[in-house]
């Protein structure tokens, strides 16, 4: 087998067999195919696309090129999460917990550290005094049997597949292809061994995914994939034009997750309420409103925060630590008119989070866990002259002008749904 002749194959449009991608994907790995043939195979499945078989072949393949978890001797079923990446996006940290308190689940994560200007789980969880993000499989698979619920982060082994193709798909303008984005997702999911999946897909200007119809085909591209490797998999399609929650920063997402863990109202808590009813309806066939009473149960009697609270001593983390403002500088944008919050850019402050030392401008960039913006208002709020709409707390305080985060109106606009569309 000759790589030119594939890379011709594809840049004419052809399908790949099993064999072929194996080859492209062993070479990857082993270093017999150089990074610029690899490239230009890259760079053709970015113009041409896949079909679904060869999308479903590719992440499988991907998905055995390394070590995987076998979660197999699990007590309950299990259950993996991924999100697309947002801004002020804690759901990962209410909907495990609620997961793992309902009884019949255990949910077995492995998470990422942010992506530019999205926030990563790992970083929110390293926020927390103690906590060990770094676990071994035998350490990982007892807590999971323990307590129904453990995070990681990508181990070296797993999926090196997607190490190699994504370090070149970051430098040759590839990251946007369907089939590649959605087999990297796919095949670290299936690499977990969990047999239920929650996908997120994020859209909107906070989002990698800018339109609903991009988000949505994704969504339903993994679905499939999901399903074809005998997985139930579930996609949201959600909005991310504005932020999710109220707060974004490393510890103080944490700590809004904990406010919502405890009965705290908003977006937020009925996102992971919405999340969590049809996750218990698609595994157990349960009524959906019955689901959404369950999960509002779990919320206000404490269960869902009692999960979350051993899940942090389980893997070393002193909860106290998280509730700790530790910035002394802070800086509040108020009002200068009456009338409707009309946008809260998502993106910007995404940016900004950055700036101030949030998020990583480089990989591997150090990053400061207790810097945060907190969001006063929402999209739809009514606000008058002179009140607080958002406040900065970090090391250094830039100059801001408010109008460039939030666009204040005298007619009170239309809200979007947080959740879009549900693909199952």
């Amino acid at each position: 087998m000759n790589m030119i002749d594939l890379i011709e194959k594809k840049k004419r449009g052809g399908e790949h067999t099993y064999s072929e991608l194996s080859y492209i994907i062993r070479g990857a790995v082993n270093g017999s195919i150089p990074d610029y043939q690899l490239s230009a195979w890259l760079m053709a499945v970015c113009f041409r696309g896949m079909t679904l078989k060869e999308t479903t072949v590719l992440t499988l393949t991907m998905c055995n090129s390394g070590g995987k978890v076998d979660l197999s001797n699990i007590g309950r079923t299990t259950v993996d999460k991924h999100s697309t990446g947002g801004v002020a996006d804690s759901v990962t940290l209410v909907l495990m917990p609620m997961l793992a308190a309902d009884g019949r689940m255990a949910v077995a994560k492995m998470s990422g550290r942010g992506l530019g200007f999205t926030g990563g789980t790992v970083d929110k969880l390293e926020s927390i005094s103690g906590f060990r993000i770094n676990l071994d499989q035998s350490e990982f698979i007892k807590q999971v049997n323990d307590i129904g619920l453990a995070v990681v982060a990508q181990s070296i082994d797993m999926c090196p597949a997607d190490k190699v193709l994504y370090s070149l798909r970051d430098v040759t303008a590839t990251v946007d292809c369907l089939p590649l984005i959605a087999s990297s997702i796919m095949s670290k999911k299936l690499a977990m061994g969990a047999q239920n999946l929650l996908l997120d897909v994020k859209c909107g200007c906070g989002a990698f995914m800018k339109t609903k119809d991009d988000a949505t085909q994704l969504a339903r591209q993994m679905v499939k994939i999901g399903k074809m490797a005998g997985i139930t998999t579930i996609a949201f399609v959600t909005d991310m034009n504005q932020p999710l929650g109220s707060v974004i920063g490393n510890r103080a997402e944490v700590a809004e997750a904990i406010a919502v863990l405890n009965g705290q109202e908003g977006v937020l808590r009925n996102f992971c309420a919405e999340m969590y009813a049809h996750c218990v309806s698609a595994i157990f066939g349960e009524d959906l409103d019955a689901a959404a009473r369950k999960a509002f149960e779990l919320l206000d009697n404490g269960s869902a925060l009692n999960k979350f609270k051993e899940f942090i001593n389980a893997q070393g983390g002193d909860f106290n630590s998280i509730l700790v403002d530790k910035c002394e500088k802070k800086l509040t944008l108020t009002a200068d008119r009456d009338g409707y919050i009309d946008n809260v850019n998502a993106v910007a402050l995404g940016k900004l989070f950055v700036e101030i030392g949030g998020g990583r401008k480089e990989k591997g960039a150090a990053i400061d866990y207790d810097c945060y913006i907190r969001l006063h208002k929402r999209t739809g709020d009514r606000v008058l002259k002179g009140e607080s709409v958002m406040t900065l707390s970090a090391k250094e305080l830039p100059k801001l002008k408010l109008k460039d985060y939030v666009t204040i109106t005298g007619e009170k606009p239309t809200i979007n749904k947080s959740i879009l569309e549900i693909i199952k």
